[in-house]
């Protein structure tokens, strides 16, 4: 007898529907085709341990199972609950009525239960655009799953309950969330917040315009002026998530296993933190079996990179497309994948070997030449798509003692919502566009061209500080952003002297006593 069930293939971020197709005849043999991996090959000994520890009889007979279509890979053994509810129905042992309104997915352990998945949730996603009634998943997916409106999804503990429900002596309740209530009960939890920052108001304003145009940032200061603990509360004043950006984050995270169980949609932005020792594919993603990179993790969200000369130069030049085209596309010999990548890029560094290049206090220990030497790791290109590059300082002994609290992130979370809607307006007629950081040269010329006075103080700022060239555009563009955030229409001569004072790095003079 021929039975069809109906499962999903995990490519890139997005599902594919699956159909497998399972014969029980005359025979003794067991067969699986239709491209499975190693992982599903192995299910026979998980499927026939699954099924007798649950008092269900596998088959002693011929069977075929057939996964399509045949020329997508199928990887993982998530496919381990459709291939066990084929193989009872095709054995008449479960009733197959209901089989083709349902998708099922899940991994069988040994003694009958169902183990969790990764990527339930473009799955579930897939299965609603396809029209079925619901989504059969393990039990700790279900939340996830749920996620997804006008779709029945069931979470199932073991085989037993599976096929129960579709014999129907088992009664299972669908899982409900609402979506729209539980996401705005989470999107304003932080876990720190920038209150409790004393001092550094210079830098804290950096960052303000930073999240208000989306401009990557580098943080430049000796050891304990307090460049990471900034970096970690920098989400708590990005603007909130919208539902289709929780969307299509936890996609990204639900395809790379990284959701916790239970979880539904992710309702704060996300901070990725890799080690400076990461691997070029673990930054952009693939591998044998691909996988979203860091900078995928990173999407809607902040990539913070500490210590950033510290990470091999081949791992900071695979950045620059991205940082560009805020996608990332990996083309392999077996597969072509796109993933995600819009970002927005916060890195810190010493700025010397020994770390006290220009402290107030110590003195630095690096020889001649050093400290050049040291900010020559990270190339021109790269240090062209940082917007804003900071020069911090050690905070004084009087503010560290001060009871006194810094302004919130709530306080400054509300002139970046501000300043991003008045962008939002700005580039509606725009294909792209969200925020200033993303403006071509058309656009800065369109929306950020300074008056007279501004052009003078331009020039004389370029030539006094000895800047490069490529800081004219990113001047501008910061303060465009510096307006918005004031409310201001038109850029302001002291819109461009704050934008200015955020490109220590282009400064002729950085360096050049080390």
């Amino acid at each position: 007898m021929l039975v069809k069930v109906y499962g999903a293939a995990v490519y890139g971020i997005d599902a594919l529907a699956v159909t497998i197709e399972v014969v029980v005849e005359n025979g003794i043999s067991f067969c699986i085709v239709g491209l499975p991996d190693t992982a599903v090959k192995e299910s026979h000994q998980r499927v026939q341990s699954a099924m007798k520890q649950s008092a269900l009889d596998f088959p002693r007979r011929k069977v075929v199972v057939n996964m399509s279509p045949a020329d997508v890979k199928k990887e993982g053994a998530a496919y381990d609950l459709p291939i066990a509810i084929g193989i009872l129905a095709a054995d008449e042992k479960l009733k197959n009525d209901e089989l083709s309104k349902y998708m099922i997915m899940g991994e069988l352990s040994l003694d009958g239960s169902v183990l969790p998945i990764k990527g339930v949730l473009p799955m579930a996603i897939k299965a609603r655009e396809m029209g079925f009634k619901g989504m059969i998943v393990p039990q700790a997916n279900a939340t996830e799953a749920a996620v997804v409106n006008n779709l029945e999804v069931y979470g199932v503990d073991n085989l037993a309950q599976v096929v129960g429900f579709f014999n129907q002596t088992t009664i299972l309740q669908p899982t409900v969330v609402n979506t729209r209530e539980e996401f705005s009960k989470s999107v304003d939890l932080f876990d720190c917040d920038f209150s409790e920052v004393k001092g550094q108001e210079n830098v804290k304003r950096a960052l303000e315009v930073a999240c208000a145009g989306g401009h990557n940032i580098l943080l430049v200061g000796p050891p304990g002026a307090g460049k990471s603990m900034m970096a970690k509360r920098l989400p708590s004043i990005l603007p909130p998530l919208t539902l289709q950006e929780a969307l299509e984050t936890t996609k990204i995270h639900s395809v790379a296993g990284k959701l916790q169980r239970g979880s539904m949609l992710m309702t704060s932005r996300p901070f990725r933190s890799p080690h400076h020792t990461i691997s070029p594919v673990a930054l952009v993603g693939g591998g044998t079996n691909p996988m979203p990179g860091e900078i995928s993790l990173a999407h809607n969200g902040v990539l913070f990179l500490d210590e950033f000369p510290e990470f091999s130069r081949q791992v900071l030049e695979v950045m620059r497309q991205p940082l560009e085209d805020r996608h990332i596309s990996i083309s392999r010999a077996k597969y072509s994948i796109d993933y995600p990548a819009g970002f927005m890029l916060m890195a810190s560094m010493n700025p010397c070997p020994c770390g006290y290049y220009n402290h107030p206090t110590k003195n630095c220990m690096c020889g001649p030449g050093q400290v050049q030497k040291y900010l020559n790791r990270i190339s021109g290109p790269l240090l062209d798509r940082i917007d804003l590059q900071v020069e911090i300082l050690p905070v004084p002994f009087e503010e560290i003692s001060s009871a006194a609290d810094g302004e919130s992130s709530a306080s400054i979370r509300e002139r970046v919502v501000a300043a991003r809607a008045r962008q939002t307006a700005r580039f509606a007629g725009e294909k792209d566009i969200y925020c200033n950081a993303q403006m071509s040269s058309r656009l800065i010329k369109k929306y950020a061209t300074p008056d007279a006075e501004g052009l003078r103080i331009l020039q004389d700022a370029m030539t006094r500080l000895d800047m490069s060239a490529r800081a004219y555009d990113r001047i501008l563009k910061v303060a465009r952003t510096i307006a918005d955030l004031d409310g201001c229409e038109d850029i302001k001569p002291h819109h461009l002297r704050e934008a200015i004072n955020y490109r220590n790095l282009d400064r002729g003079s950085w360096g050049a006593m080390g």
